[in-house]
């Protein structure tokens, strides 16, 4: 299995950076050495201590952990392992909840939306779908839609635009969009758009790059994009660049690796990725590898397998890994 780095799980709080660290421009601008082999390794290690107490508070977060490593590791072009392909599925098919459906984020937690989402992604890169309980995924799922076409992540309710592209996206790999209101979601997610053109979680919320990701795949999937401004939301997204080529995911924030993948892959859902500037993005990647393999928030900073994965993502939509 793979393990999670604590730094993932601080996504959404304030960047904890002084001021003069929030955007620096590296001095060493010489493009680096992509790293193959050292992020292979880094990557096959990630659960060798499972005493660790990094290793026990991301259990929540595992489902999570191994959808990244994986999904790395096929970026990589390194899924070679039959033991560990079925070592993983075995471990998705213990983490499903009998009684719901869905799949929860480890062994004995509750299904949600995320993780069965993860799951599911999983099992398509590995071609392990015909194990799948589609009828008990797709009755879940659709048992969580809100009358007014959100979807919650759980039974406890909470709503917002991550849940509702999850939903959308697992229902598109099961086949089963008809068995939700499409339409009531995409009213929903269109009332989550700012004045900007960008989005947030949920209506009248602050736009955020992560929520705009959801927001542009999920109507991309239910062929609904016609109804976003493309030129609004591109010039916000580019704005997101900041002088060290890294993309931050609100005004005023700092860079961070992991916006690569969520503003790069939005931006070339609208046919917008041209206005940036590819090159300096794809510096700012490579200077936050690790030299002993694993790709950071941002150059200087401890790798962990959340960002390593994004990175990597951000780096095969530029085609810079070679």
């Amino acid at each position: 299995k793979f393990a999670t780095n604590k730094s993932s799980w601080c996504l959404m709080s304030g960047d904890g950076y002084p001021p003069n660290r929030r955007d620096k421009v590296p001095d060493d601008k010489q493009t680096q050495e992509f790293l193959w082999e050292k992020h292979d390794h880094y990557l096959r290690h990630l659960d060798d201590d499972k005493e660790s107490l990094e290793y026990m508070m991301t259990e929540h977060l595992r489902m999570g952990g191994i959808y990244w490593g994986v999904s790395a590791m096929a970026l990589l072009r390194r899924l070679n392992d039959q033991q560990r392909r079925d070592e993983i599925i075995d471990w998705i098919f213990r983490c499903r909840d009998i009684k719901t459906g869905g799949f929860g984020p480890n062994v004995g937690h509750d299904a949600e939306i995320t993780a069965t989402h993860y799951a599911l992604l999983v099992l398509c890169i590995y071609d392990g779908l015909e194990q799948l309980d589609r009828e008990g995924v797709v009755t879940f799922i659709a048992g969580l839609q809100q009358e007014d076409g959100s979807f919650a992540g759980d039974r406890w309710g909470e709503v917002d635009v991550r849940f509702a592209y999850c939903a959308l996206s697992s229902l598109t790999i099961v086949d089963a969009l008809d068995r939700v209101n499409v339409d009531a979601c995409v009213d929903w997610i269109l009332r989550c758009m700012n004045y900007e053109g960008a989005f947030g979680p949920v209506p009248m919320a602050e736009s955020h790059a992560a929520y705009v990701f959801c927001a542009v795949q999920a109507l991309a999937l239910v062929d609904a994009l016609h109804a976003v401004d493309m030129d609004r939301l591109g010039w916000w997204l580019c704005e997101r660049q900041t002088p060290s080529g890294g993309f931050n995911g609100r005004p005023e924030k700092a860079p961070d690796v992991c916006y690569s993948w969520w503003i790069l892959s939005a931006l070339v859902t609208i046919d917008r990725a041209h206005w940036i500037d590819m090159e300096k993005l794809g510096d700012f990647i490579a200077l936050a590898q690790d030299q002993d393999g694993g790709i950071a928030d941002r150059p200087g900073d401890v790798p962990d397998v959340f960002h390593t994965f994004f990175g990597l993502a951000g780096l095969s939509l530029m085609r810079r890994a070679g």
